[in-house]
């Protein structure tokens, strides 16, 4: 489906277009192509009409609240995209050099929970209200879960009552972020938990009226912004205090958190960790194992044993 370039397009008309395209070549671009709208919207609002500039694509990138020049470098790269596209159309049109607004790829360093936090939030999360609703029992497995696996946030909301196998204590991950499905080994305390939520979900909504396994107060599938929402309720309850590069702790940080205590046990143990990432990275669902490999850099206990580990094994290379 190619696009014909009209004198009367509008660069909300050219971005619609240019997602139409790229969707029907299997492309998803969910939140992508919502900065772009968002991009689109911003140039006519302005009333630019033309080719991209350089001008439009950095008063747009700066456009944003926020004040982290990662957070402008990421607009920039969003735009590029759609700049090389609308290049056939408009020759004069400028797409935006990479790092033009400084480095867009840049992982930030995550919260990682103590165990103390960890006990905390699921101990508030059995308080909320309305007491004896299958709210505060919802929240308290949904956090849980995802401490003691690792599951993506998406990953855990998705799961329907036959992804949940209580019998073999097992979950089928079907939504994943990359459209893969895994299955999840659980530890027979997570599979007794999950044992109790069902029979409580069952017990105060009625015989599954959803297929989700994870529901809210009128039984209907959770959705993420509303998850969201409650986690953040509950993190100003408890008065957390960010220990990464986020501005808050997150929902995803528990992941993250789970990663790293399984390598650090691993070091400590002292096992081979490197004959245990490319399963470790199957497990989360990773692509690449480098992506699982980043947390060795990314925290700093973890820095510091692979650093001492490395000390030891060139000192003993400089006594041979």
């Amino acid at each position: 489906m190619k696009h014909t370039v009209k004198s009367a397009d509008t660069m909300v008309t050219l971005v619609e277009a240019y997602l139409a395209e790229r969707r029907c070549l299997g492309f998803d671009l969910k939140i992508s192509g919502q900065v772009l709208m968002n991009f689109a919207r911003f140039a006519d609002a302005t009333g630019h009409r033309g080719p991209i500039t350089e001008r439009l694509a950095l008063d747009w990138a700066h456009s944003t609240p926020s004040d982290r020049v990662i957070t402008w470098a990421r607009r920039i790269e969003v735009i590029r995209p759609f700049a090389k596209y609308l290049k056939q159309f408009y020759p004069s049109t400028t797409v935006p050099p990479r790092g033009l607004c400084g480095r867009a790829h840049r992982r930030l360093a995550p919260h990682i929970y103590t165990e103390k936090e960890v006990i905390e939030l699921l101990a508030a999360s059995a308080a909320m209200l309305p007491a004896g609703s299958i709210r505060p029992l919802t929240y308290e497995t949904l956090f849980g879960l995802i401490a003691v696996t690792g599951l993506r946030i998406s990953e855990t909301i998705n799961l329907s009552m036959d992804d949940v196998n209580l019998a073999h204590g097992t979950l089928i991950v079907r939504e994943t972020k990359f459209k893969k499905a895994r299955l999840v080994v659980l530890h027979p305390t997570v599979t007794l938990a999950l044992k109790r939520y069902r029979a409580r979900r069952t017990l105060v909504i009625g015989p599954e009226p959803c297929d989700s396994f994870f529901v809210g107060l009128a039984g209907r599938k959770l959705d993420a912004r509303t998850v969201e929402w409650a986690f953040g309720r509950l993190r100003e309850q408890l008065g957390w205090v960010a220990r990464g590069d986020h501005a808050a702790p997150r929902i995803q940080d528990l992941r993250h958190t789970f990663v790293c205590r399984r390598i650090l046990k691993w070091y400590q143990e002292g096992v081979n960790v490197d004959n245990r990432m490319i399963a470790l990275s199957t497990y989360l669902g990773h692509v690449k194992p480098s992506d699982t490999y980043w947390y060795l850099s990314a925290v700093p206990d973890l820095m510091e044993m692979v650093s001492e580990k490395f000390a030891c094994f060139a000192e003993g290379a400089s006594h041979e």
